[in-house]
């Protein structure tokens, strides 16, 4: 029986095992023309974060981007929806100072509702932006 007043159903909960939200880390570097190279930068750098990570964008709590001096202009959000995370709440920020290392850099925090324990969870940091976190191994390599 529907006890809502406004005639909508009640959404139930699914049935789940303990989950957390986990802070997952990333980054890129855009190496294309920007309005061409940066949706396959994003799409790749979502895509491998969800895969080491055996979640999909329902998994997704949130992902913040941050973008350096010599990416001002783009939207990293507006590629992340193209990429399917339509549902997804997006937010991008501007760097300030910090870690110039990398040019073109695009940096990524997602926070993912997993059943993973922080020490499980798999950050990815492809092409040139390797070299800011040298101690993670890249996807699809074993740890030595």
């Amino acid at each position: 029986m529907n006890d809502r007043p406004d005639g909508a159903e009640a959404l139930a909960p699914e049935p789940s095992m303990a989950s957390a939200c986990r802070g997952v880390r990333g980054a890129t570097t855009v190496e294309a023309d920007l309005a061409q190279g940066l949706e396959e930068a994003v799409g790749e750098l979502l895509a491998e974060v969800l895969g080491a990570n055996q979640a999909s964008t329902r998994d997704v709590a949130a992902v913040i981007f941050t973008v350096a001096e010599d990416l001002l202009g783009i939207n990293p959000a507006a590629a992340a929806r193209a990429c399917g995370f339509e549902d997804v709440p997006l937010l991008v920020v501007r760097e300030h100072g910090g870690d110039s290392r990398v040019s073109r850099c695009l940096r990524v925090l997602l926070l993912l509702n997993t059943q993973l324990r922080q020490d499980q969870v798999s950050h990815v940091y492809l092409g040139r932006a390797r070299v800011l976190r040298p101690d993670l191994t890249p996807v699809g390599e074993e740890r030595r």
